[in-house]
């Protein structure tokens, strides 16, 4: 049995019929929770056994838990600071921002590890160019060097802690004021700009065998017309032959303002899956996941399935 490419989201603090038979479906292999999912520890670790239980293999849990503005559970568990924070630590005291990233991997790793949660969807790899509200903070640092030297302290620790990493937003994101959720971000400048910067974080942490990336939905006019998120040229290209990445491909939401610009639902799944994602959510519309389970063969259960079974959590 493999694995199928959707990554669904459930509505509430517990699941309801429609919710299993939607998990349950062949073409499900992950799914995503939010805030709204959340209570208190109790209910999440009832919550999770339930998913955990639903099918074989199971699927694969995510929850976007960055720290800062972007953290889902909060009662309960540590509040982490933005990683922007460890930037400007560092000007202070380099070893002190390592080891602080290191231990809020960790920290992130345990916590969420202990509730049978594989995936935290992090670390944030693009740059904070000062352009971008919705990226911001949420990124180490301007310098590529720096979010390299941090995103790696980090990384270990959710290794340490059994989790593997999610690097995004690939190719970077933070170089355009838009915001993908709201519209599709168009950035104009050189490959070569691109490359030399952008790029560079991305490269050490694939180099450095980073399990999964997170791909953009933002046009790079210099490299290709189509969102990086649904670009054959980005993904089968330069990350997969250029680049030699082995590990496992996310498409950012479908659902986002700036993946509507290739089509309906269906047109956006078929064109992410055939561009190289292996899993696709679709976060916040029940519908449109509905409409995609009826309208993709089952056949679209892809050999990607070795890939995310590989992101399980080790603990």
């Amino acid at each position: 049995m493999t694995l199928g490419p959707i990554m669904a989201d459930v509505a509430g603090l517990a699941l309801t019929a429609e919710d299993r038979e939607v998990l349950a479906h062949p073409l499900v292999g992950g799914v995503i929770l939010f805030a709204r999912n959340y209570s208190d520890p109790e209910q999440l670790r009832a919550l999770c056994n339930e998913l955990l239980a639903i099918k074989s293999p199971r699927l694969l849990i995510a929850v976007d838990h960055e720290g800062g503005r972007v953290q889902r559970f909060r009662v309960g568990f540590t509040r982490i600071p933005a990683m922007g924070t460890l930037g400007r630590l560092h000007e202070e005291s380099g070893l002190r921002a390592v080891e602080e990233a290191r231990q809020h991997g960790e920290t992130i790793g345990r916590e969420l590890a202990g509730f049978g949660i594989d995936l935290c969807f992090a670390p944030v790899l693009d740059r904070d160019c000062g352009v971008s509200t919705v990226i911001g903070d949420r990124a180490f640092a301007a310098d590529p060097q720096l979010i390299i030297k941090l995103s790696r302290a980090f990384r270990s620790g959710l290794n340490a802690a059994g989790l593997k990493a999610t690097g995004k937003h690939f190719p970077g994101h933070g170089a355009v004021a838009a915001d993908s959720h709201l519209e599709l971000p168009i950035d104009r400048r050189p490959f070569a700009d691109i490359e030399r910067q952008d790029l560079v974080p991305f490269k050490a942490l694939i180099d450095d065998g980073i399990e999964s990336l997170m791909l953009a939905h933002v046009r790079y006019c210099a490299y290709d017309e189509i969102p990086a998120s649904f670009s054959r040229k980005w993904i089968r290209g330069l990350l997969r032959s250029q680049y030699k990445y082995n590990g496992a491909v996310f498409c950012d939401d479908l659902c986002m303002k700036g993946a509507v610009v290739v089509g309906d639902i269906v047109e956006r799944a078929r064109v992410a899956i055939t561009a190289g994602c292996d899993m696709l959510p679709v976060c916040n519309d029940r519908s449109e996941v509905v409409k995609l389970l009826d309208a993709l063969p089952v056949k679209q259960r892809r050999l990607s399935s070795a890939r995310l079974k590989a992101l399980y959590r080790t603990v």
